[in-house]
Formats: C-alpha cells, structure tokens, sequence
C-alpha cells in the first residue's frame, strides 16, 4: 500500500508512516517544489500526494503496488508511469445509503461536511469509465478477492511478463536447432 503525504491532521488511531505521512503545508510545498511526488491534491482542505521515491523503488523491485486516490490521483499516476505499470480499478459502494451509514461510522465529520463529502462522491463515481475495473464492495472479502484477481490476471498480461520476450526467443531457436523425437 502507498502511504500519502496529508497535511490533514492525524485522527485517533492512525500511525504516522504507516497510514499517512502527516506534514504541516509548509513541508508539503517544499516537497512539491522539489518534484518529491508522484501526484497531489487538496481535498477538502487538505494537501494529499504521493511519494515518487517510494513507488519507482517497489517498481523496481517488481512488486504492486496499491494506491488509495481519487479520480484526480487516478490520472496523474496514469500520466506519470509507464501506461503498462498502471491498473485502474474503481470502488464503488452498493448504495448512496451504505455509503452514508459507513462515512458516519467513521465518526469523523460533522453533518455539513458529510453532505459535502457525500456530494463529492457523486462526482468521483461520474469518473468510473476511466478505470479499467469497477468493483462494488458490498462485502468486504468478497471486494478484496476481485481486487486480488484482477492482480493476478494483469501479472499475465503478455506486456508485464519480464523476460517473456527473452524466453519465447531462446525456446524457438531451440525448437528450430533440434530435431523433435519422431512418434
């Protein structure tokens, strides 16, 4: 999982470094100014971004890695990595209701700003066809194992198999070099 940069202020429970970096706006510019992140937004607010040292690492490493943004996050990653890098799958809740009663568990906003948020989702969902997946996460484990199964069938992808092209190349000049047993 990525973990974003905010400069929002940390809520109960949450661990700095593990759900979010959390900096005060000064820091957040600099950071920007210096081209540390891979994308930014202000959402409500509040400054959001993505570190870019982190990403290209576990890129590189060969590893996925999972992004929590919004539409707008969304298409600055897509414009910022490799188009063969980058998997769009969209969440949505099963409905406008499960969607209010689960922002008021959270215990987190005030009835002003959950109408807002609430707006806010209406225009993040007229965004769904720019993902190439859509899961409406009903039930939790079920959502996750569509997410997991999407992950596995894009690592078969022919493009994001390293070393395809190599193998494929090496097994034909051994198929054409050798004579086949005869049956």
């Amino acid at each position: 999982m990525s973990v974003s940069y905010t400069t929002r202020p940390q809520h109960e429970g949450e661990v700095d470094g593990k759900d979010y970096h959390f900096i005060d706006k000064k820091e957040f510019h600099e950071r920007k100014q210096r081209g540390e992140f891979l994308e930014w937004a202000e959402v409500f607010g509040n400054l959001y971004a993505t570190p870019h040292a982190p990403i290209q690492t576990a890129l590189a490493q060969g590893s996925d890695v999972l992004f929590d943004v919004d539409w707008q996050g969304a298409k600055q990653i897509t414009n910022q990595l490799e188009e063969n890098l980058v998997v769009r799958v969209f969440l949505l809740p099963p409905s406008r209701a499960i969607l209010e009663q689960r922002l008021i568990a959270r215990r987190r906003e005030d009835k002003s700003a959950l109408e807002l948020r609430l707006a806010r989702a209406a225009e993040e969902i007229a965004h769904y066809k720019e993902y190439d997946y859509v899961i409406v996460n009903d039930d939790l484990e079920a959502a996750f194992s569509s997410l997991r199964s999407i992950l596995q069938a894009e690592r078969y992808k022919r493009e994001r198999q390293n070393g395809l092209e190599e193998f494929v190349a090496n097994f034909a000049t051994n198929v054409a070099t050798n004579r086949l047993p005869r049956l």
